[in-house]
Formats: C-alpha cells, sequence, structure tokens
C-alpha cells in the first residue's frame, strides 16, 4: 500500500486519486494514519462486507430467539462463549 503525507495528498491530489484507482492510499499526518483513500469499487465491496456481516448478525438473533423460545434452553447446548466465537468467525 503507498503512503502520502498530508501535505503530498493536498500537493498531488489528482495522483493521490488515480493511485486510488488501483490500490488502496493510506495518508498520514505527524506520522500517524489518518485516512485511507480508495475507489469506488472497493468501497462498494466494504459496505456489501458490511451489508452481509449485519444480515448474518440479525438472522442468527432470529434465529437464536425462536430456538429459544422453542425449546426453552439455550441454543441446543452451546455456551454464550461459543455462540460469539461462531458470530465473530462471520466478521
Amino acid at each position: 500500500m503507498i503512503t502520502f503525507t498530508s501535505v503530498e495528498a493536498q500537493n498531488r491530489f489528482g495522483e493521490l486519486i488515480d493511485r486510488s484507482q488501483r490500490e488502496p492510499v493510506q495518508v498520514t499526518r505527524r506520522g500517524r494514519v489518518v485516512a485511507y483513500v480508495v475507489s469506488e469499487h472497493d468501497m462498494q465491496e466494504v459496505r456489501a462486507l458490511q451489508q452481509r456481516r449485519n444480515d448474518a448478525a440479525h438472522w442468527y438473533a432470529q434465529y437464536r430467539q425462536a430456538l429459544v423460545r422453542s425449546s426453552g434452553d439455550t441454543a441446543a447446548g452451546l455456551t454464550d462463549d461459543d455462540i460469539n466465537d461462531l458470530v465473530h468467525e462471520l466478521r
């Protein structure tokens, strides 16, 4: 990943935009990362991933709620830690 300082990003904005079409560009200020510039395509992929993760979490919450209602027990003998591990694997 290429890195621009904030001053370089200001002075070479056109190049920054062009480079971001090929790969994400990291922008730093005083040695710390303050932003990333990404293409529209990359941003759409990030948003799609977030939506899939949210959909999976929502589906799982509904599933667990239905399971608890029908069996009166937690998710088929799984502990909360087991369930959290499974959910985090989706992320």
